[in-house]
């Protein structure tokens, strides 16, 4: 599944350009500083550079933690790391993201090395030397590695990770490990303090022009303004919305109100869910208002709420996807960008797509869902997940969760039936049903399931042991097809599990406490979502 660009749009268009521009405007001014061995330039980096290394020489301990941060966050180990990086967007199918990577060290690197050859500056001498090294000085090349490795890593970041704590501390961490690398060379005493700030500029001017390049047709690209829709014709659109996961609702609000004046549509009316009303009755409401379009924000299980009352309605409805996991919009490449999935909602077209009816323990009642449900493994996680560690890292909170359950969850005597036809046993850790195929990460734990395709894929993870999960979960990440009582795929248009024992039970994320029966039936095309045209 491939990366949703969108995500890291600057808020204004300018600034991406004339952030670059600014930076390769400075860099070209201290350049010519240093070629013309401008005086006042010239006092400075001799100052620092001798308050720098007077501060470290002689101090064993901080000579070798210069030192090792040297050796071990050098260019060679940030490329390193940054095509990794890029193989992990290879594998997403975000080939953009890949060659924009690979394009800028390529650049940064030739740039580094004819510059230095070019300006041909001696580095910084003393009679007491930490390191000593024999090529030129400017720009610094651990310093301009380190402000692409800072700024690329921060893009994808914001690419990757959800608003809140765990993205501004990876955000933190990213720059830190930036600016480290080019102090390391002034405290050294190789390098002078305009070399590493033109290696900073340098390497992240180079990375944002690239990133600037390769994404302006996609973020300038103009979207129709009055799409045409299906319903009543009066334009009307309700707004479903989860004020838990929406946060400021009076902003939020507002920005709804604004997408929905520029692209033609009529005054929004409003539903807020609640905790004893997650939002089934809330869709009702904007059905009887003869909505003709309906925009729901929240996590999964609103999504799953409003979508199920919504099925046949012939209305198209838009999600901003505000939860945890957000596997519906990911597997169906919706922005993730609040702003951006509001103005989808708008413009985009609608997809007929499938929803699963769940019944439980032989009850004539029953439910829907969108994503996946499941027993065993993965619904203990979701049960043991604790919430207020989710709102602080977001998906973090569950690999907590799952390496405790991993530790003491039994596996569970499970039979599996497809179509109404003849029982498979199996022992298994945990057994999904999905109308999608992706988890978190683009994880292919169904890879063949499409969410049009009228069907329910199913699978059944049976390691021996526990240890056997991980070469389990090595073959799921490399997409291997390959089936057996370990890792078993089923496919069908009705798929019943029974358990011997109470089982814990998820769905779309959220659990549905123990049962001994799960029986999912697929209704073909019934929901219409919006998806970018």
């Amino acid at each position: 599944m491939p990366i949703d660009l969108r995500r890291a749009r600057p808020a204004r268009p300018a600034l991406l350009p004339t952030t670059t521009g600014v930076l390769f405007v400075l860099f070209a001014a201290l350049a010519a500083a240093v070629w013309w061995e401008w005086a006042p330039l010239t006092e400075l980096d001799q100052q620092v550079a001798e308050a720098a290394h007077g501060a470290v020489v002689g101090n064993q301990v901080l000579s070798d933690v210069f030192l090792w941060i040297g050796d071990w966050l050098g260019p060679w180990m940030l490329r390193l790391v940054l095509g990794a990086v890029a193989v992990y967007a290879l594998l997403r199918r975000s080939y953009r993201v890949a060659f924009w990577i690979a394009l800028t060290m390529a650049v940064q690197f030739a740039a580094v090395y004819g510059l230095k050859r070019f300006v041909e500056r001696a580095r910084p001498s003393f009679d007491e030397p930490i390191q000593v090294l024999d090529t030129f000085s400017f720009p610094s090349g651990h310093a301009t590695a380190g402000g692409t490795f800072a700024t690329v890593m921060v893009i994808v970041t914001l690419l990757l990770v959800r608003r809140g704590v765990l993205r501004l501390l990876l955000i933190l961490l990213w720059l830190a490990v930036g600016v480290l690398v080019g102090l390391d060379r002034l405290f050294l005493g190789v390098h002078f303090l305009s070399d590493v700030v033109g290696g900073w500029m340098l390497g992240t001017a180079v990375a944002l022009f690239f990133w600037w390049l390769f994404t302006r047709s996609l973020f300038d690209a103009e979207e129709p303004a009055r799409p045409a829709v299906a319903g009543t014709g009066r334009r009307q659109v309700g707004v479903v919305l989860n004020p838990v996961k929406v946060g400021d609702v009076e902003a939020f609000r507002t920005r709804v109100r604004e997408a929905a004046a520029r692209h033609g549509w009529a005054e929004p009316q409003f539903f807020e869910t609640t905790v004893d009303d997650p939002g089934a009755s809330q869709a009702v409401e904007a059905l009887e208002g003869e909505a003709d379009l309906v925009i729901v924000a929240g996590g999964d299980g609103t999504v799953r709420e409003v979508c199920g009352e919504l099925a046949r309605s012939g209305i198209g409805v838009g999600v901003v996807p505000l939860g945890t996991g957000n596997l519906l919009a990911r597997n169906l490449s919706l922005p993730l960008h609040t702003g951006d999935a509001i103005d989808n909602a708008f413009v985009g077209q609608d997809r007929a797509i499938d929803i699963v009816r769940l019944s439980l323990d032989g009850s004539e009642e029953s439910t829907t869902f969108l994503v996946m449900a499941g027993l065993g493994f993965d619904a203990a996680i979701m049960t043991g997940t604790n919430e207020d560690l989710k709102k602080r890292v977001g998906w973090l909170a569950y690999v907590v969760s799952g390496g405790k359950q991993l530790l003491r969850f039994p596996r569970t005597r499970v039979q599996i039936s497809i179509d109404d036809g003849p029982f498979v046993r199996r022992r298994a850790l945990t057994v999904v049903v999905g109308n999608v195929g992706f988890l978190q990460g683009g994880l292919p734990l169904l890879p063949d399931a499409q969410i049009d395709d009228g069907k329910i894929d199913v699978v059944a993870i049976a390691p021996p042991h526990k240890f056997a999960f991980l070469s389990v979960g090595l073959r799921l990440f490399t997409r291997g097809k390959r089936t057996d009582e370990r890792l078993d795929r089923m496919t069908g248009r009705t798929v019943t599990l029974r358990t011997d024992r109470p089982t814990p039970m998820q769905l779309d994320g959220d659990p549905i406490g123990d049962h001994t029966e799960l029986r999912a039936v697929v209704e073909p095309g019934v929901l219409l979502v919006r998806v970018p045209r």
